[in-house]
């Protein structure tokens, strides 16, 4: 943003004749604070008053500052939608020094700087080390046509600085050079430089010179983020309402960054196993014969799935909460006849409700206020599939406590998941809510200025919050297409609406790295593209890097051609076929993964640049990633490739495939026939395995495969287990298995703890060695079990020590 240039919108119409708004070039007058009068601590904070603004520091804790700043001499009700209402502070312990020409803030980590002459900041690592600070620092203007304030922060910046985060943004994943702008929108057909999409995630990652941090911008107006954009000297992060309220989090790793994000927005809750599994979905399966032979056909042709989604056309004549009993004259058995061979059902449900008065939702909506109000009191009207329709305002807690128990229903019928569209909120005539539309924002009153952003975000916490209320002691499943940042506490995500071709393939892999690098681990795309017909090729290699996303769903407007896996040549079905049926296969390594992710707030898809963010040679990289600690995979991402390059990351790395063990850092060139897409396992990793199944829990696996790659040093790995299914787990009826797998000269030791209270019905782990050559001996627990190298072992699952001897 050239911060000498008014920020002020007016109203034009694209192509489509949708509103946008443009930057008028004028020259509007900065304020800053000025220089520091005073300032008054108490407890973790400590309040700064300079000339014209107040500044308000909290310790978080040792690696989290939490900055906010009051132009008019107060402060905002410090309220967020964010920011998990479970988290716990930390060690908020600090030291304070007033300094000649600088107020000093110290915790264990940080050393934060405040200079007294214009109140800029400058926060260094406890070794002295600059990792963030301020150019024009904060600033504001006054936003003319709305009232209020655009809130401005300017930071210092290199070219040489890397940055990444704010959800899924299309192009480069490292965002410097960049200009970024969070306002959700309904972005059809979305190219890789179409800005802005879907969801508004204000938070970002930095390295600067080897140190990782992170700042999370909490403010829902429409937001902004130049990265060195317009002055490559310079970042900047501004809002156009609001108060400036961010929090600096401090790594150094980039993943402890991620984590302590996480935490602070809050964990996703665990979901059913079944949502892990195999989803098919199209714009639409009706009648219920069609859904049905579906069912059937997957079946039928052994291709595992688990869910079926039913888009708009299930409904009456598009009304939320119901059903078109033409299409579906018995949901309720259709559902029950599903899940007896292995299937969920997924509705969605849209924010609009068509305006009929006969219609028991219009209704009660009219009547109990629930529906969004324009400035002078009419019921905010526009279209969408019903017609013309109302939307609940999804930020007024009643409100959501209705749409919640509108869910009965529909669970009562047998539904499993929810899946929540068009919640940017979009609209045919605008594209979006006009600005006066009134939310209530939790007690907070505000326009859709303030409300968009967090709209679709309240809409999933509504449909969350209902599933549960009707789920018993089940876990409930819901996905999202609109977010705010937090929005792993309730829901999924998905990347909307998509292309197919090979440029959308490698948009979704970047989308879904981000987005696990901006705590929203549980995100995928829509499988070969919403929009258009994907070839064989295409959609097979689409299916394989999917296979390693946590949410895993082939998806289509059924216009363009159908995607169900036996459409394409059997060439390709019997490899979609066996990528599908190796998701089953890893299910235990991928259930763990998404428990650490639950449980510790670890992402589970991380970029080579997260994790390996020392290696400068991976921080551009953007293509290979990891899922969880162990597997990094990396997609074929164009046509008639037989083979590819790729970076390894340091350390040394099995060929999935091949088992060839080979030394990291470099760059390799690996083979890519139609069949296989470049998958590595860290060396030293136990990845747990079962057999192939048709859907999760379709049997319970006598053995766990434990596949043991061997060691170069101390490695541990996990498997977590429960039930897949209830809340039981939160009762701590669960088992957690941790290996340690070590070696000393020719032998390499596992040794295994067991924190069990659940039995999982299987009886032991089958052993599968990889790397360890000629094997003398192997032994457990002190007997000697097997010296044959090509035998499968089978050990008790309980069993405490494994050594492997090599002659």
């Amino acid at each position: 943003m050239e911060e000498n240039k008014d920020n002020t919108q007016e109203s034009e119409k694209d192509f489509e004749g949708n509103y946008i708004e443009k930057f008028q070039e004028q020259k509007e007058e900065e304020f800053y604070p000025g220089g520091i009068i005073s300032w008054k601590q108490k407890k973790g904070k400590i309040k700064i008053y300079a000339q014209h603004s107040t500044l308000e520091l909290s310790i978080i804790n040792a690696k989290i500052l939490k900055f906010r700043y009051a132009n008019d001499g107060y402060f905002e009700d410090d309220f967020s939608y964010a920011i998990d209402p479970e988290f716990e502070l930390g060690n908020t312990n600090y030291q304070f020094e007033n300094q000649e020409k600088s107020l000093v803030i110290k915790t264990d980590l940080l050393l934060c700087l405040i200079n007294k002459a214009d109140a800029t900041i400058k926060i260094l690592d406890k070794n002295g080390k600059i990792l963030v600070e301020d150019e024009k620092g904060y600033h504001w203007k006054d936003e003319k046509r709305f009232g209020g304030h655009v809130v401005i922060s300017t930071l210092k910046s290199s070219k040489t600085n890397k940055y990444y985060g704010l959800g899924d943004k299309t192009g480069r994943l490292n965002l410097n050079g960049t200009r970024r702008e969070l306002w959700g929108t309904d972005c059809y057909g979305y190219g890789n430089e179409t800005d802005p999409v879907y969801k508004n995630i204000p938070f970002f990652m930095g390295l600067n010179d080897g140190e990782g941090y992170g700042i999370f911008l909490d403010n829902s107006f429409r937001t902004f983020f130049d990265f060195g954009h317009e002055r490559k000297e310079a970042l900047s992060f501004w809002a156009q309402g609001g108060e400036m309220r961010y929090y600096f989090i401090y790594g150094p790793h980039l993943e402890d960054v991620v984590q302590d994000y996480t935490e602070l927005t809050g964990k996703s809750p665990m979901p059913p196993k079944w949502a892990l599994g195999y989803h098919q979905s199209k714009w639409s399966y009706y009648p219920e014969s069609t859904v049905r032979d579906l069912a059937k056909t997957f079946r039928d042709k052994k291709i595992p799935c688990d869910v079926i989604h039913l888009d708009i056309d299930y409904m009456d004549g598009y009304r939320c909460f119901t059903w078109n009993n033409e299409r579906f004259p018995n949901p309720k058995q259709m559902i029950e006849d599903l899940r007896k061979d292995g299937f969920k059902t997924i509705v969605i449900i849209d924010p609009g409700i068509k305006i009929d008065p006969l219609y028991t939702v219009f209704q009660q909506g009219v009547h109990h206020d629930y529906f969004c109000q324009r400035m002078d009191g009419a019921r905010f009207k526009g279209s969408v599939w019903p017609g013309p329709c109302h939307f609940p305002d999804f930020t007024n807690p009643a409100a959501r406590k209705w749409w919640s128990g509108l869910f009965g229903g529909l669970s009562q019928d047998g539904v499993a998941g929810v899946w929540n569209d068009m919640n940017e909120p979009a609209v045919f005539e605008e594209g979006t809510f006009p600005r006066d539309v009134r939310h209530d924002y939790d007690g907070h009153p505000c326009s859709h200025r303030k409300g968009h952003n967090v709209y679709g975000m309240q809409m999933a916490r509504a449909t969350y919050e209902g599933l549960e209320q009707f789920a018993g002691n089940n876990r409930s499943f819901t996905i999202t297409r609109s977010a705010y940042a937090g929005i792993q506490r309730f829901s999924s995500v998905w990347t909307g609406d998509n292309l197919a071709s090979w440029e959308h393939l490698k948009i979704a892999n970047v989308q879904c790295q981000r987005l696990s690098a901006s705590g929203v681990s549980f995100a995928g795309s829509d499988v070969g593209g919403f929009i258009g017909a994907p070839d064989g090729e295409l959609y097979t290699r689409w299916i394989q890097m999917a296979t390693f996303h946590p949410f895993f769903r082939t998806h289509s407007s059924g216009d363009h051609g159908n995607k169900e896996p036996w459409q394409f040549e059997d060439k390709y079905l019997n490899i979609v076929r066996r990528f599908i049926e190796l998701r089953y296969e890893i299910m235990p390594y991928l259930y763990t993964t998404f428990w650490q992710y639950s449980e510790f707030a670890k992402p589970m898809l991380r970029a080579i640049s997260l994790a390996y963010h020392n290696d400068i040679e991976t921080l551009d990289r953007e293509e290979e990633f990891l899922l969880g600690q162990h597997l990094l995979i990396c997609p074929v991402s164009a046509p008639k490739v037989n083979e590819r390059m790729m970076y390894l990351p340091e350390g040394e790395w099995y060929n999935f495939w091949t088992n060839e063990l080979i030394l990291g850092k470099k760059e390799i060139t690996v083979e890519t026939p139609l069949e296989q897409i470049p998958i590595f396992v860290k060396a030293g990793a136990i990845i747990p395995m079962q057999d192939k199944m048709q859907y999760v829990n379709e049997f319970v696996p006598e053995n766990i495969k434990l596949h043991i790659y061997k060691a170069i040093k101390e490695t541990e790995s996990e498997l977590y287990e429960d039930d897949g299914l209830t809340k039981d787990f939160e009762m701590g009826i669960s088992t957690l298995h941790t290996f340690v797998q070590n070696i000393v000269d020719n032998k390499t030791s596992i040794e295994h703890t067991m924190d069990s209270e659940y039995d999982s019905g299987s009886k032991g782990f089958e052993i599968q060695l990889h790397g360890f050559g000629i094997i003398e001996k192997i032994i457990v627990d002190g007997n000697t079990v097997s010296a044959n190298n090509n035998a499968t072992i089978i050990i008790d699952r309980n069993f405490s020590t494994l050594e492997i001897i090599k002659q």
